[in-house]
């Protein structure tokens, strides 16, 4: 019996973790999207072949799709923090120009609040 189920990258050393520091966040989207996707193929894989194997294939199957799935969650933790960093430096350049120019953003402000009354009084008329 073949007891080999067909796990798509079913590499769990540290190579197959992803450093997603440098690259793109879409890419890293991207990637960690596809990555999904395949686990998803993966269990539906194991899942067809579960009334065949012995409980230790299965135990063996499962270890890899969850070393797997932590390898990903690592990643989306990664994701999450970068976002979460470049988050906390647009505030901190918005709070900076805002002290810098108080009156200038005061005036940016209340055109766009000009701005979004008009747009939204015009769709409340329609």
């Amino acid at each position: 019996m073949n007891t080999d189920i067909p796990i798509s990258g079913s590499d769990t050393s540290s190579s197959a973790r992803h450093d997603y520091k440098g690259t793109s966040q879409a890419k890293d989207s991207s990637r960690l999207r596809e990555e999904l996707s395949d686990l998803k193929s993966d269990l539906d894989a194991l899942m067809s072949h579960a009334s065949t194997l012995t409980e230790n294939e299965l135990r063996e199957a499962r270890d890899r799709i969850m070393a797997r799935f932590s390898s990903m969650r690592h990643a989306a933790k990664g994701m999450a923090d970068q976002a979460n960093k470049q988050l906390n430096q647009g505030m901190d350049v918005t709070v900076d120009y805002i002290r810098e120019r108080p009156l200038q953003s005061l005036a940016i402000a209340v055109g766009i609040g000009a701005l979004a009354g008009l747009i939204l009084t015009r769709r409340a008329g329609e």
